[in-house]
């Protein structure tokens, strides 16, 4: 027997105003398959609204996308009463992603809210840039970012340009569930109040882009610096290869089975550029003509993935915790050549990102704040200390960084151009990609991270992701791979605790389920159910002394084991 909350879920839809091609489609599905669509409500996580495409509470379909507008539409104006109220929407590559942009364009301007569209897919840093460019109050772009191709989302932006957090996130929600039904929908497009963007955003983006480069006389003495770029089909081919070539980067080699936007993904089976099967294409490109850079980024265009020759010749893929490193290194080493670090400076990272970054910022006199895991939280920090710091630049491990605040969101864009010219710079002192990173390693001690995902779908996977936390929180490890656990950080309470000493302290963050462990040995394990994906994450962290770079194979392998041995010991 189906439960009869998701029954009552079902008849509610079936009695609605939803088109009878829905109903037909409602009335065929299985009873696992009724329970799996309308079990709950999509709701906003870290990356705002996202799930399979498909009839049902529990799917992105015209409804869920009407309900989550009207909703976000009510909560603008009672937030801005009086006040003219303008937001900006964009969308991806994915199937549906531009009849999601419409019906979301078309919701708005029915409640009297003008709306700039994107004019065609546009990558979402630039939707962040659009909202603070053209004074909105809010903004939209349509994407499930790196999901499998039968997932598509909705990610809600505030007027700062970053996405929705606390209390909006929930105040929205809250008026998302008041809505009664399909009826109480607003879908009468006002076309008066619907303007199309597009080319002048871009030109104002990329200049935003040109005016971050620190070392323009790298680039032009390496100009023809070998670059394999794939947009893996999706949005950066709109942007990438034209600001790499008005950068100055002349030897841009383009993949072109992936260069075609395509919902379907057709040469991957996850359009991530975490996951090397993403970028086989890219990196056999760059043996054929012997690459300095591959960069590839994922379908919205906020992640970007980069490999490049290692000591031995071979291609290899750096994870999203050392491209992150070389970045910020890079950004601390010109702003300081150049004269540019006054103390008042700052770096961003998450807590789940590498803790080298705090070591470089030690070590040039920069503060390196952590947030919770999500670049809203970024933008968030970044907005709460305008006019105190100055933010040069900032990442996650998840292959998300952030040069400058003009955006407020992760930016594959702006990020290529920047990881480009790190190239050129480490090149043009006869450094390789590696051998930069080598030497960041040998000054700062070699940190190397893993990251392990456990897909447990539908309801009972949820229930089993919940149980798992709970089991860590009333049981949590003594001792991993053989060294004592000696600090426990639970964010969900907000407190941290000395387990050698048994002194608890406070974590000034907002709550998330998130649990931390340290190790005497400096380890440092955390547990993270996803927010948008049914997930959960653990993240492992390791470090070591690099006494030259001529150790890095054996420090390396010693680093994997341990790594190896946390993943055995935790059973994951």
């Amino acid at each position: 027997m189906i439960d009869q909350q998701i029954q009552e879920k079902v008849d509610l839809w079936l009695n609605s105003a939803i088109d009878e091609e829905s109903k037909a489609a409602i009335k065929n599905m299985s009873q696992d398959e009724l329970a799996d669509a309308f079990y709950k409500d999509l709701e906003f996580g870290t990356g705002g609204l996202r799930g399979v495409m498909g009839v049902g509470s529990n799917r992105m379909n015209k409804y869920t996308v009407g309900m989550a507008t009207q909703g976000l539409a009510n909560y603008l104006k009672k937030t801005f009463t009086g006040e003219a109220i303008s937001v900006a929407i964009a969308h991806d590559s994915r199937n549906n992603s531009r009849f999601f942009a419409e019906t979301t364009a078309a919701v708005f301007s029915a409640n009297g809210i003008k709306v700039y569209l994107f004019e065609a897919l546009r990558p979402t840093p630039e939707l962040s840039y659009a909202i603070r460019q053209l004074g909105c109050k809010s903004g939209v772009v349509l994407t499930a970012s790196h999901n499998p191709k039968e997932y598509n989302g909705y990610k809600a932006y505030w007027d700062d340009g970053a996405q929705v957090i606390a209390p909006h996130d929930k105040n929205i929600i809250t008026e998302v569930q008041a809505i009664s039904g399909v009826e109480a929908i607003n879908f009468e497009q006002n076309d008066d109040l619907i303007e199309p963007i597009g080319r002048a955003i871009d030109e104002k983006y990329i200049q935003e882009i040109l005016n971050l480069t620190l070392a323009q006389d790298a680039v032009d003495a390496q100009n023809d610096l070998k670059i394999v770029f794939s947009p893996i089909h999706g949005t950066s081919i709109t942007l990438v290869p034209e600001v790499l070539d008005r950068k100055g980067f002349k030897n841009v080699t383009v993949v072109e089975e992936q260069a075609e936007p395509n919902g379907d993904f057709p040469t991957v089976v996850y359009p991530n550029p975490e996951e090397k099967e993403a970028m086989t294409m890219a990196l056999n490109k760059a043996k054929e003509i012997d690459a300095d850079l591959i960069m590839a980024t994922d379908p919205d265009a906020d992640r970007v993935g980069i490999a490049a020759k290692n000591k031995h010749g071979e291609f290899e893929l750096l994870n999203g915790n050392q491209a992150a490193t070389l970045l910020i290194y890079f950004l601390l080493k010109k702003w300081e050549e150049n004269g540019k670090l006054t103390g008042k400076q700052m770096i961003v990272k998450t807590i789940v990102t590498s803790d080298i970054l705090d070591k470089m910022a030690e070590s040039f006199g920069v503060d390196c704040p952590s947030t919770l895991t999500g670049f809203k939280f970024i933008a968030a920090h970044i907005k709460a200390t305008e006019g105190e710091k100055e933010f040069i630049g900032g990442g996650e491990e998840s292959y998300g960084y952030m040069i400058s605040d003009f955006v407020r969101d992760k930016d594959a864009i702006a990020s290529c151009a920047m990881l480009a010219e790190m190239t050129a710079w480490a090149k043009n002192q006869g450094l390789s990609v590696f051998d930069l990173l080598a030497e960041i390693y040998a000054q700062y001690g070699f940190f190397l991270e893993k990251l392990i995902s456990i897909t447990k779908k539908g309801m009972q996977g949820a229930q089993e992701i919940q149980d798992m936390m709970a089991g860590f929180r009333a049981d949590p490890p003594k001792t991993i791979a053989g060294s004592p656990v000696t600090h426990l950080y639970d964010y969900n309470s907000s407190e941290s605790t000395d387990l050698t000493s048994g002194t608890k302290s406070k974590i000034n963050l907002p709550k998330s389920n998130v649990l931390q462990f340290v190790t005497a040995n400096g380890s440092k394990i955390s547990a993270r159910p996803s927010g948008t994906e049914p997930k959960i994450k653990f993240y492992i962290s390791v470090n070591s002394r690099l006494s030259s770079k001529a150790d890095y194979d054996n420090v390396k392998a010693s680093l994997e084991a341990k790594i190896d041995a946390i993943q055995q010991d935790l059973k994951l």
